[in-house]
């Protein structure tokens, strides 16, 4: 299958931080010193820059390798290699000036030697450890047009660890950490079993990108991505290139073989695992779960975060401290303390103005000891008992402020934490298809909608003293959580219960488009991402269907419109009663 390449800018230097191409260039940076007047060296770095590294087809990529410039005599170092086409020197110190706050990481907290969502050389390097920084295939001055997350990226990955464990510096052992993009990748690297690679820590990584971001539920967008490859994406390569995902769905709206190689095979990986993942990730959700679920071994250890993951990754000091003594015991051959670790760990944010639970222990996740209640969907709300009869509850899904709202006020303290799921009886009056989003929202004790603040109160501008006090320009998905979502386009409706993580979080192979009659009833299960929420005594959960994905938008779109078949069209209706029990299936667990 030939892959659609769309032409993407070339990089100059003085930005992003590209500082040229300069290969065979060695220095070392001073302690105390500065590079970025910011966060000072902790320790004399020894830095080679634009390493030649050749991949099994002859491509040459370039990565810079940080190293302590003091080792003695016959030492050798762990590797932790950075990955991604971001560029190998656009940093976060770089890189958050463009989100709101900073994502609360103050430039004190950063060198700008880190390459962005990958671990910072100041940090590594005086703790014994040499930090990899690589140009993807493509990107940068390294060979090729870019790939994203599939088995090219996998097997040039391979390649630059094994390159990495041969260096006459280094101790074989190879470890991969980072966020996101830098994550992704190590999922499917270690499912292809590199020799040398020891231990990972995919820190929100998605583990399937056509139905975590691209094309989630089966409705096409764009995300972040077209925004991504305006601003920071490069490439020096004349005829270079990033794949074209729009083009790529225009040929197949439904799942093929290019897009099935961007899920990896989990069960493949043999080597330690720690992961991190929240709720609130518009991406990497559900990637963090099923890691958890399909990694064969017991080496594996999972951590729910209730805060941001650049602020985790950077100002953290319990994150970092727990991903030193990981790397430790993996990398390094330390007989530390790291497997007493608790397995699963999980967060119950609380929203409002209050900070959330973390490092909630539990044997399992989904928690072997969850209650799954359904409550049925009627005019009335949401009810623990099946309505009688049969009522239509409707709503425009042209309208992104047309919302059908089902509440459930909490008798009791309650928690919920795991997959929640919906089950809809739907149909559309005048259309073929239908987007349907769905979400959960808390409400306080008085039906006020709540959001979860996704760094500490104490971490943002202190002219804020409640979520209530943030006016909207500063609101967006980095620093504010509505409710977890999930999304299903109806003619995508088909799912294959053996493939499912869980009875509650149907697979959906997307390989065939069902449409349906306009006015027809169909069922559709839907998934719903990981929640972990706490409500006291007079709080309420909310389920909210409409049309159009609930987030605040707080990015310029980049991406050309959607075609019109693609659209909603007209009335949404949700049928509920004995013979179509619509219904909602929460996970809730002991206090």
């Amino acid at each position: 299958m030939q892959v659609a390449y769309k032409p993407i800018s070339k990089p100059e230097v003085g930005v992003n931080n590209y500082q040229g191409f300069t290969p065979g260039k060695t220095e070392v940076l001073r302690k105390g010193t500065k590079p970025y007047n910011a966060r000072p060296l902790e320790s004399d770095i020894l830095i080679d820059h634009d390493v030649e590294l050749v991949v099994r087809d002859g491509c040459r990529l370039y990565v810079d390798v940080y190293r302590p410039a003091d080792m003695q005599g016959d030492e050798k170092l762990p590797a932790v290699i950075s990955w991604s086409c971001y560029g190998k020197k656009y940093s976060a110190l770089h890189m958050l000036p463009i989100c709101t706050w900073n994502c609360c990481v103050p430039n004190e907290a950063l060198s700008g030697l880190e390459k962005f969502e990958g671990l910072d050389p100041v940090v590594w390097c005086p703790r014994g450890y040499a930090i990899v920084s690589v140009d993807s295939r493509g990107t940068g001055n390294s060979d090729g047009s870019i790939p994203i997350m599939g088995s090219q990226d996998a097997e040039d990955c391979f390649d630059v660890i094994e390159a990495i464990a041969a260096m006459p510096w280094s101790n074989g052992k190879v470890g991969m950490a980072g966020n996101s993009a830098l994550a992704i990748i190590q999922w499917h690297v270690a499912s292809l079993r590199p020799p040398h690679l020891a231990a990972i820590a995919p820190w929100e990584g998605s583990g399937d990108i056509y139905r975590e971001q691209f094309c989630r539920g089966g409705v096409f967008s764009m995300s972040n991505f077209d925004l991504i490859t305006h601003f920071i994406i490069k490439t020096n390569n004349p005829g270079g290139g990033i794949e074209d995902f729009a083009e790529m769905y225009r040929r197949s709206p439904i799942s093929n073989v290019y897009w099935e190689d961007k899920r990896p095979d989990m069960t493949q990986i043999q080597i330690p695992v720690f992961i991190s993942g929240s709720d609130f990730s518009s991406i990497h959700t559900m990637g963090s779960v099923r890691g958890w679920l399909e990694v064969p071994h017991d080496k594996k250890w999972i951590r729910w975060s209730s805060h941001q993951e650049w602020f985790e990754l950077y100002c953290d000091p319990h994150a970092d401290k727990e991903l030193h003594t990981y790397f430790d015991k993996y990398l390094r051959g330390m007989d530390n303390e790291w497997e007493k670790t608790s397995k699963v760990r999980w967060s119950a944010l609380q929203f409002g103005d209050r900070e959330a639970i973390d490092g909630i222990e539990f044997s399992d996740f989904p928690v072997p000891e969850t209650q799954y209640k359904p409550f049925y969907l009627s005019n009335s709300g949401l009810s623990e008992s099946t309505p009688s009869g049969s009522e239509i509850i409707s709503y425009n899904s042209e309208d992104s402020k047309s919302i059908a709202n089902f509440t459930y006020k909490f008798a009791q303290k309650s928690r919920l934490i795991g997959l929640p799921k919906a089950i809809l009886y739907m149909s559309a009056p005048s259309h073929d298809d239908m987007n349907v989003f769905v979400i959960l929202r808390k409400r306080d004790k008085d039906s006020k909608l709540l959001m979860h603040l996704c760094f500490p109160f104490s971490a943002i501008p202190s002219v804020y003293k409640s979520i209530e006090d943030i006016p909207e320009k500063e609101q967006s998905s980095l620093n504010l959580h509505l409710g977890s979502v999930g999304v299903l386009r109806a003619s995508h409706r088909a799912f294959d219960p053996a493939r499912s993580i869980h009875e509650q979080f149907p697979f959906h192979p997307h390989d065939k488009q069902e449409k349906i009659t306009p006015g027809e009833i169909v069922k559709l299960e839907i998934g719903i991402w990981s929640m972990g929420v706490d409500f006291d005594e007079g709080e309420s959960i909310s389920l909210q269907i409409s049309g159009s994905f609930p987030s605040i938008a707080e990015y310029t779109a980049f991406s050309t419109p959607r075609p019109e078949y693609e659209k909603n069209k007209g009335e949404h209706r949700i049928h509920v009663g004995s013979d179509t029990p619509s219904r909602v299936i929460l996970p809730f667990v002991p206090l």
